[in-house]
C-alpha cells in the first residue's frame, strides 16, 4: 500500500468565509481573480477566488466529517475532458447537473437517475468523472473527493485531479481524499504528484462535532465527567464536560471536550430528548464560554457551526414554558398476565405489525415485545429468549412493601425539591430491594424453565419496562441487565432480577421519567432472558439507515464494532470502536472506516468482510420488515437501533452473528431533508 502523505495543517490561517450573500471579489483574500462578477452562474469552469467557491457551494448531502462545505464537479470525457464546477446549491447531485446541462446539442444524451448512477459510478466506459472538492473547516484543508462506492480507475482520478488543480485557485493545496477502502485501493497506482489525505488526518484537525442539532436555553455550568454524581445538574442546566460520560441525569444541553460516537448513550438520549449535543475541542478552556459561566444562555447546535450568547433569566423561564417536553403516555400495565412466554408465543399474531408490538407493550414492556418481533424477521439469527411479564415485578414490589414506600417519597416535598435528598433515599430503596424476598413460586417455575429449556446455562436478565423503546421515548441506558447463572453460587438469578428490578429507581432513570412528565408508579419492569455472552468476540451497534444524509440519495448502514467486551456505546476514555459507513446498497459494498478500532493491531478491522456483510444482510432485512410500523412518512427520518454481537455459540464452534435488540431509532435532530433526482433549481 503506498505511503500517505500527511498534508501539513495550520491552524493559524484565518477562517474562510462561506457567506451565502457574497456577489463579488471586494473582499477576496486570494489575490487571484474572480470568476463571478454579478448573478450567480450555474457552474463554472474554473474558480479564481474563495468566493467563487463559496457562491456555489453548500453543506454536503452526506456530511460524515463536520465542518464541510462541497462543491460537485463533472469531468466530460467526452468532450476533451471539459471540466464543470456545479452549481451545488441549485443542482443537489450530479445527474440534475449532467441531464440539463451536459445532454444533447451535439453531446450523447444523459439517460435516468438509475441509469446515470449504474454507467457512471461503476463503470469502465463511464462518461464523466464525478466527484466533489470540499473544505475541511477545523483542519483547513481543500480536497478532492469521490464516493466512497465509486469505481474510478486510478487514471481518472488523475485526469480529474490535475484538472481541478489547474483551474482552481487552491490548486497547490488539493489533496485527494480516499472516503473508503473501496476507493483506497487506487492509492499504490497514483503518481508522487498527487497528494493524499486521510480521514483520520481530516478528523485530526476537526474541532467541532454537531450530533444533536437543537437550541436550547439554560444556565452553563462547566462540571467534571466523572464527579456528575455529585454536581446534580437540572433539566435546565447547559453543561461543559471535559470527557464523554457513561450516563447522564437530564440537562438541557451537553457540550464535551472529548469527540462522541453518534451511538453514544448521551447522544441517543439527546436525541430522545430533542436537546442540543456536542463535541468542542478545548471546551473546558474555551473563552467565549468560560466567559458565561454560571449565567444564562441560548445555546444552537448547527450542521456547520454553534453560537451562544448570554440571555436574562425571564427569556430562558418564558422560553421553558414555551418548549418544555409534553408528557410521554406510557402504556397502562397489564398484569393479568402471569405466565413467562417463549418469544413465539409471545405476540398476538392476529393483529398487523405495530398494533401487536403495542399489545404486549404493557405486559411485557417496549425491549421484549421488539424482540419478539425482531425473531420473527426471515434470515435474522436471534437468541432463543422468553419474557418474564411486569407482573412478577409487582407482585415483588408489593410482598415487600416497596409500592407504599414510593407512594410516601413522592409525597415529601424534601425528596421531591433536593436532588441530594432523592438520590440517597433512592439508593436507600435499590439497597433494599436487593435484599428482599423473591416469591419463592415464581422462583421455582423459572429455574424448571431455565433448567428443561436452556439447560442451566448462564442467562441475561434485561430490562423491558412500558416506559421505553416508545416512539419518540426510547429511555435508552436508564436501566440495567444482569446476568445469572444456576450452577454459580455467584451469580444467582435472584440477585440479578432484584438489581434488575431495582434498577427502575435509578436516580438518572427518575429525573428522566419527571423530564417527560412519566407517572412513576405507571412503570413497571418485565424481563427479557436470553442466554448470556460472557466472552463475546465482538459487539455492536448500528443504524439501519444512513444517519449522515439528510437528502435520502445515499442509503447506507451506520455501525459502531468492537472487539471482544469492550462498550461501544459507553467506551472507556481513549478507547474507539470501528465507526463504519457501510455502503450495502452499492455495487461493491464498500465500507467507508470513520474511525478504526483501538483494540485491534493497526490495519485490521474488527470484521472480516464475511462478518460485515452478514450484519449488512440482517441490517437489511430488519430496516424493510419494521417500515411498516415506523417508516411510513418519506419526509422523516427511520432507521432501526440495532445490537448485535458475533460469538461461538458452542465452545470452540464457529464464530456467528447474533442480533439482541431492534428498536426505532429517535433521529439526529431538527435537520431538513434535501431531496434530488429531479431538476436544477434556477
Amino acid at each position: 500500500m503506498r505511503q500517505i502523505r500527511n498534508i501539513a495543517i495550520t491552524k493559524t490561517v484565518m477562517l474562510l468565509s462561506l457567506s451565502l450573500a457574497i456577489t463579488s471579489c471586494g473582499d477576496d483574500v486570494s489575490g487571484e481573480s474572480c470568476e463571478i462578477e454579478g448573478a450567480t452562474p450555474m457552474y463554472l469552469q474554473a474558480l479564481g477566488c474563495e468566493s467563487d467557491f463559496a457562491e456555489l457551494a453548500s453543506a454536503p448531502l452526506v456530511s460524515t466529517i463536520p465542518g464541510a462545505r462541497s462543491l460537485k464537479t463533472v469531468l466530460d470525457r467526452a468532450d476533451d475532458d471539459q471540466l464543470y464546477f456545479q452549481n451545488s446549491k441549485n443542482c443537489k447531485i450530479h445527474h440534475e447537473f449532467a441531464s440539463e446541462f451536459l445532454s444533447g446539442d451535439g453531446l450523447p444524451f444523459v439517460g435516468t437517475l438509475q441509469q446515470f448512477n449504474t454507467i457512471e459510478y461503476y463503470s469502465p466506459d463511464r462518461r464523466f468523472v464525478l466527484g466533489a472538492v470540499t473544505r475541511y473547516e477545523g483542519p483547513k484543508l481543500w480536497v478532492w473527493e469521490v464516493s466512497p462506492y465509486d469505481t474510478a480507475t486510478a487514471d481518472m482520478i488523475v485526469r480529474a485531479y490535475r484538472k481541478i488543480a489547474q483551474n482552481s485557485f487552491f490548486g497547490d493545496e488539493l489533496a485527494f481524499h480516499p472516503t473508503s477502502e473501496n476507493v483506497a485501493r487506487v492509492l499504490p497506482d497514483l503518481p508522487k504528484d498527487i497528494q493524499v489525505v486521510s480521514t483520520s488526518e481530516i478528523f485530526a484537525g476537526v474541532e467541532y462535532q454537531p450530533l444533536n442539532l437543537a437550541e436550547t436555553y439554560g444556565r452553563l455550568r462547566f462540571m467534571k465527567a466523572d464527579t456528575l454524581d455529585e454536581a446534580y445538574p437540572s433539566f435546565r442546566d447547559l453543561v461543559v464536560l471535559d470527557k464523554v460520560p457513561n450516563d447522564i441525569s437530564v440537562v438541557a444541553g451537553i457540550v464535551t471536550e472529548e469527540f462522541q460516537t453518534p451511538l453514544s448513550h448521551i447522544n441517543v438520549l439527546s436525541q430522545n430528548r430533542k436537546t442540543p449535543n456536542m463535541g468542542l475541542r478545548g471546551a473546558t478552556t474555551n473563552s467565549e464560554l468560560m466567559a458565561l459561566d454560571g449565567k444564562w444562555v441560548k445555546l444552537v447546535v448547527g450542521a456547520l457551526d454553534w453560537t451562544i450568547e448570554e440571555v436574562s433569566k425571564e427569556a430562558a423561564d418564558t422560553w421553558w414554558e414555551e418548549h418544555k417536553p409534553g408528557a410521554v403516555q406510557v402504556p397502562d400495565l397489564d398484569l393479568s398476565v402471569t405466565e413467562m412466554s417463549d418469544m413465539e408465543t409471545l405476540l398476538d399474531t392476529s393483529l398487523e405489525q405495530r398494533a401487536r408490538i403495542k399489545k404486549a407493550i404493557p405486559a411485557f414492556g417496549g425491549k421484549a415485545s421488539h424482540y419478539a418481533e425482531l425473531a420473527t424477521v426471515p434470515g435474522v439469527p436471534v437468541p432463543k429468549a422468553f419474557g418474564i411479564p411486569i407482573y412478577y415485578y409487582d407482585q415483588f414490589m408489593k410482598e415487600n412493601g416497596f409500592d407504599s414506600r414510593v407512594e410516601t417519597l413522592l409525597a415529601d416535598s424534601t425528596f421531591q425539591s433536593d436532588p441530594m435528598v432523592r438520590d440517597e433515599e433512592l439508593r436507600k430503596l435499590r439497597s433494599d430491594m436487593k435484599a428482599a424476598p423473591i416469591n419463592a413460586e415464581f422462583i421455582a417455575a423459572l429455574t424448571a424453565k431455565l433448567q428443561s429449556q436452556y439447560r442451566g446455562i448462564r442467562m441475561r436478565f434485561r430490562s423491558s419496562t412500558n416506559a421505553e423503546d416508545l416512539e419518540g421515548f426510547t429511555g435508552a441506558g436508564l436501566y440495567t441487565s444482569k446476568s445469572g447463572d444456576l450452577n454459580d453460587p455467584d451469580k444467582r438469578i435472584e440477585d440479578a432480577i432484584r438489581k434488575v428490578w431495582a434498577s427502575v429507581w435509578f436516580f438518572r432513570a427518575f429525573e428522566e421519567r419527571a423530564f417527560r412528565s412519566i407517572a412513576h408508579l405507571k412503570v413497571g419492569m418485565a424481563l427479557l432472558v436470553h442466554r448470556s455472552f460472557p466472552d463475546e468476540y465482538a459487539n455492536g451497534v448500528a443504524i439501519t439507515a444512513n444517519i449522515f444524509d439528510s437528502s435520502g440519495q445515499n442509503p447506507a448502514f451506520y455501525i459502531n464494532v468492537q472487539r471482544g467486551e469492550a462498550s461501544v456505546v459507553i467506551p472507556e476514555a481513549g478507547v474507539h470502536s470501528d465507526e463504519i459507513l457501510y455502503q450495502y446498497y452499492n455495487e461493491g459494498q464498500p465500507a467507508q472506516y470513520l474511525r478504526h478500532s483501538t483494540e485491534v493491531s493497526q490495519g485490521e478491522n474488527v470484521l472480516s468482510l464475511s462478518q460485515l456483510f452478514a450484519v449488512g444482510q440482517a441490517l437489511d432485512a430488519i430496516h424493510r420488515h419494521f417500515a411498516e410500523s415506523y417508516g411510513g412518512d418519506p419526509n422523516q427520518f427511520y432507521g432501526m437501533d440495532v445490537e448485535f454481537k458475533f460469538d461461538d455459540l458452542t465452545p470452540g464452534g464457529e464464530i456467528e452473528l447474533q442480533v439482541k435488540q431492534a428498536r426505532p431509532h429517535p433521529g439526529r435532530g431538527q435537520t431538513s431533508p434535501e431531496t434530488g433526482g429531479g431538476k436544477c433549481v434556477k
